[in-house]
């Protein structure tokens, strides 16, 4: 009975050490099986990218009149159910000029998922981008930055970066709270070929939607120039 249990104890434990290693190896920002994973460009030049997840929602167009009246280029990675819901919105974000990437049709976790799932999610969002009149490369952010096998596999195939963040101030709910913390996190976290991501679609996001004019002003100020993901990439094959 003793070694029983003592087997037991010992296949519950590596259980658990197996999952806390895939759940950490699912969001790591430096190694994944396949393909480019891109949290950050190396260069000496200070520019960095401004990226939105999920929309189009209710706050787009305050969004771009922030963007507009700063003259920055963002780049947003929206979902394929809300550009569905919110068409018209999507189609503006294009034509202010700015970068679409995919972020995935549901924003379901794509981790333990078949790859027709994955490719489905990925396809759908492509063919929805273009219908909003999008012609540039198509890059794409897994929800919730989560990936293990397949999905890096069939991004590879389709020679697509994945394309991950150095700084996302609204992953800590202390300072996701204040647009202010959010401001100053950004700030004291920049560096040249940095990428930040914000989430500023939703209402409940309203702090972050808020410190997007002051992290705009903040980093001018300290020389850095704003460009998109595909213009970031750019400047990392230079070096």
């Amino acid at each position: 009975m003793k070694k029983i249990i003592k087997k037991g104890s010992i296949v519950i434990i590596l259980v658990i050490t197996i999952c806390y290693l895939l759940n950490e190896l699912s969001q790591s920002r430096t190694f994944q099986f396949f393909g480019g994973l891109v949290n950050s460009v190396e260069t000496n030049e200070k520019v960095v990218a401004l990226t939105f997840d999920d929309g189009p929602g209710i706050n787009t167009h305050e969004i771009l009149d922030i963007l507009r009246e700063h003259d920055v280029k963002g780049t947003f990675y929206l979902t394929g159910f809300e550009i569905e819901k919110s068409f018209d919105y999507g189609v503006k974000i294009v034509q202010e000029g700015h970068e679409i990437g995919n972020h995935s049709y549901s924003h379901q976790r794509m981790i333990f998922k078949s790859l027709s799932f994955i490719k489905d999610e990925i396809n759908k969002t492509d063919e929805l981008i273009r219908q909003i009149g999008y012609e540039g490369e198509i890059t794409f952010r897994p929800p919730f930055g989560r990936r293990l096998v397949l999905l890096p596999y069939y991004l590879s195939k389709q020679d697509t970066n994945t394309i991950y963040m150095n700084i996302e101030p609204d992953s800590y709910p202390e300072i996701a709270v204040d647009s202010d913390k959010i401001v100053n996190h950004v700030v004291e976290n920049i560096k040249p070929g940095s990428i930040i991501l914000l989430h500023v679609m939703y209402e409940s996001r309203r702090e972050s939607l808020n410190s997007v004019e002051g992290i705009i002003t903040s980093l001018k100020e300290e020389g850095y120039t704003f460009v998109t993901i595909s213009e970031l990439l750019e400047y990392g094959n230079q070096e």
